[in-house]
Formats: structure tokens, sequence, C-alpha cells
């Protein structure tokens, strides 16, 4: 028997009774086992008597016992009641004596009962997504830079507009240990625009009129809010060797330019292929940015009380999405573990909640709706999965059945249907 408390809207606290008879038949099993096992000077394995195994295993057959049962009749009470735990529960008032029931309180967390309200009218401007001439201009140019050509100049020094090609060493300035102390910094061959606007004037300055084989020595000193924080705030004295001189050469905009680039016909086609780029890239943005004004606007009309036990798990998955990314970026092991996790995890708990406010709504929403996930979505899901893993459709499928994400992806595929549904009536 079990008797169900509302500590809160997502707080449940249960009292769980297990019968003396059964808690006496899996004590029985576990003594058992252990007689099978147990190694005691002066027996034979096996042939332990259980007294004995009962006297020297108490605690450990006690355990064992609450460690089977405990989760059983926890499991089966909740279902009873209809209770949904959405954490582990904490188990307290743990009463188990031989010879009767044996006790004890649970308290856990469950969705929180809620309907979502106001979805029905919620309208946002969509903005044009048309595309200028002008914007095809800018991209077709932009497409020039990238495709540009280095020519070698070998009957003069650098000036304004040309690329020294060269290699250099930067030495951090400051006291060993310092906070003025950075990482040193290193490029074989890399190209400097002389008189660029992305180009640091120190560098503008000291390699204007240099000849190839030329070095130059010279310090920059980086402002505070330099974007690379490597380097912001510090000092550097750079050894530059000169190993060319290269004036940039731009192709022409023409049917040759097209052809180069790609399977285009002419630059027509090339042009025509650049404007649907740049229509589909704003009505994904316009698209996005509307989303995100429905999902706002569903806040303000709804509150929801959300279980602490979901807030921590998504800020875990927000961390690791993090670290993953830092990783890639060269981070090494080592220098995460200097990481404050305690202030990373503050920092991540306002918007870790705000997404499971969403999930929770858009779920609502799916159910009143009747807003379904087929399983041939999921498999397309799953397929795409696997190509870009390099990996079998079944050996993907398997490892997402066992660890719950077959179950995540439909629910990922449902929260962009419910979106999609919201998107496409707000207009």
């Amino acid at each position: 028997m079990a008797e169900a408390e509302i500590k809160s809207n997502t707080q449940r606290e249960i009292q769980v009774e297990i019968p003396a008879d059964i808690v006496a038949r899996e004590t029985e099993a576990v003594v058992s086992k252990f007689q099978k096992l147990a190694k005691l000077p002066g027996f034979r394995q096996g042939k332990v008597p259980a007294s004995v195994v009962r006297n020297r295993f108490s605690e450990d057959i006690k355990s064992e016992v609450v460690e089977s049962l405990i989760p059983r009749y926890f499991r089966q009470e909740t279902e009873k009641q209809n209770l949904h735990p959405v954490s582990q529960p904490r188990v307290t008032d743990l009463h188990i004596h031989e010879g009767e029931p044996l006790r004890f309180k649970a308290s856990f967390e469950v969705l929180p009962d809620f309907d979502v309200t106001g979805y029905e009218d919620i309208h946002v401007d969509k903005p044009d997504t048309g595309v200028t001439d002008e914007e095809v201009d800018k991209t077709l140019q932009q497409l020039r830079e990238q495709n540009a050509s280095f020519n070698a100049i070998d009957d003069r020094a650098l000036q304004d507009g040309d690329f020294a090609q060269v290699a250099f060493s930067g030495t951090p300035k400051g006291t060993e240990g310092s906070a003025a102390e950075g990482q040193p910094v290193n490029m074989d061959d890399v190209l400097v625009e002389i008189g660029g606007s992305n180009t640091l004037p120190e560098f503008t300055e000291n390699l204007r009129g240099a000849n190839p084989n030329d070095q130059r020595t010279f310090e920059v000193t980086y402002h505070e809010d330099f974007s690379d924080k490597r380097l912001a705030g510090k000092t550097f004295e750079y050894s530059v060797t000169v190993k060319g001189v290269k004036q940039k050469h731009l192709p022409e905009l023409n049917d040759d330019f097209a052809k180069e680039l790609g399977q285009f016909a002419d630059f027509n086609e090339l042009r025509q292929r650049v404007r649907e780029n740049l229509e589909a890239e704003k009505k994904h943005n316009a698209e996005h940015e509307a989303k995100d004004k429905i999902v706002d606007e569903l806040l303000k009309r709804n509150e929801i009380a959300v279980p602490e036990s979901m807030i921590e798990h998504q800020i875990d998955v927000r961390l690791e999405r993090g670290l993953r990314a830092l990783a890639q970026q060269g981070m090494r092991p080592e220098d995460m573990k200097k990481m404050d996790f305690g202030r990373l995890r503050a920092g991540q708990r306002d918007q870790a909640e705000r997404e499971v406010k969403i999930a929770l709504m858009l779920e609502k929403i799916a159910e009143k709706e009747d807003l379904l996930v087929s399983d041939q979505e999921v498999d397309r899901e799953v397929e795409a999965l696997a190509l870009q893993a390099k990996q079998p459709v079944e050996a993907v499928r398997n490892r997402l059945t066992q660890d719950g994400g077959l179950a995540r992806i439909r629910s990922r595929i449902r929260s962009e249907k419910t979106l999609d549904f919201l998107y496409n009536r707000s207009a």
C-alpha cells in the first residue's frame, strides 16, 4: 500500500510497504546466492551453512535485498497511482527488520499538470525575403575575392595594396609567470595586405618598402578588447621574414569564371543560382526569427513549473555541447579541468530552464493538435546519422535504442513539426 503526498506542483512523496513474506523470500534468495559464492575458512565453496552466511554477511544481504526490492515496488506503486517520475527517487525512513514488512518513503519529481493556452491567435510579421540586384552583386564580388590569384612581383619593394608573403614568430613580453605572459605565436606562410583594413598598422608600417628576404623586428601592443582573447591586452615582439611580394588578381565575372566555379553553363546561370541561394537564406533566417518570436510569446502567455531534475539534465546537455566545441577548437583536456564548472553551470541555468519550458509546451500543443511522427520520419533521421558516421544503419539503430536516442529523435521531430504548425498558422 502507498499514499502519495503532494509536496509541490512537481514534487511527490509516497510511502511504500513491502509485505514481510515477500521480503523473507527475497532474503532467502540472496542468502542462497551468497552460500554458492562465499569462501570462508573451514568450509568448502558452496557448502557454507545459511546461518553462518546470515551472520557473516548480514549487512551485505540486507543491502542487496533493499537494492532488489525498492526499485521494483517503487515502480509498481507509481504505476498504480498513474505517477510518472522524471527523477530518481530519494529514499528516506527505511525500515527493514527480520520478520517485518520493509517500509520506506520515496520523494521524486513529476511533470507538472499544466495546459498551454493562447497559441491559436499568435501572429508574427513575416519580412520580405526578396533579394535585390545590389545584394546579388555584393555576393558575386565576394566570390571574386575568394577566387583571387596572387602573382609574384620580383622587381620592386612592398607598397600599399601588395601582399607580403611572410613567416613570423611572436614572443610575448612580460614578467615570466605574470598575467602579461602569453603563448608564442608562429606562422610559417601567411599573406599580409599592406595598408589593408584588416591589417594591424604596425605590420603595414614595418613591412612597407621591404624586399624579399628582408627581415623586420617590431612590437605590437594589442587593445584590451582585441577580438583574439589570447592576444588582448598583451605586447608581442615579432620577428618577420619577407618571403615574397604578391599582387592580387581578381577574376573577371564572365562565362569562364562561372564554368570554373562549378556546373554552370554561363554567367547568367551563376547569377541566378546566387539569387536563389540568397533567397533561401533570407527565407530560412526569417522563419527562424519568426519562430523565436512565437516561442517568446508562448512563454509570456503560459507559466510552467519546471522539475529541477529536467533543468539539471539540460544544463548537462548544454555543457557537454560546449565542451565538445572547445575540444574541436583545440582546447586541451587539462585546460578544461581548470574551468570553474560551478560558475559555468550557474551561467547556463536560465537558458536551460527556458529550453525545458519550450519543449514541454510544444509537446503539449502536439498532443492537443494530434501532431504525430511516423516511423518513416524517424528512419530517415537514423539513416542520415548512419551515413554521417559511416556505420551500418542497424548498428546505429541498436545503439540509439539502447541509450534512448530514438525517443529523443522522435521528440525533436515532433517539436519541429509543432513549430512549423504554429509558424504556418501565424501569418
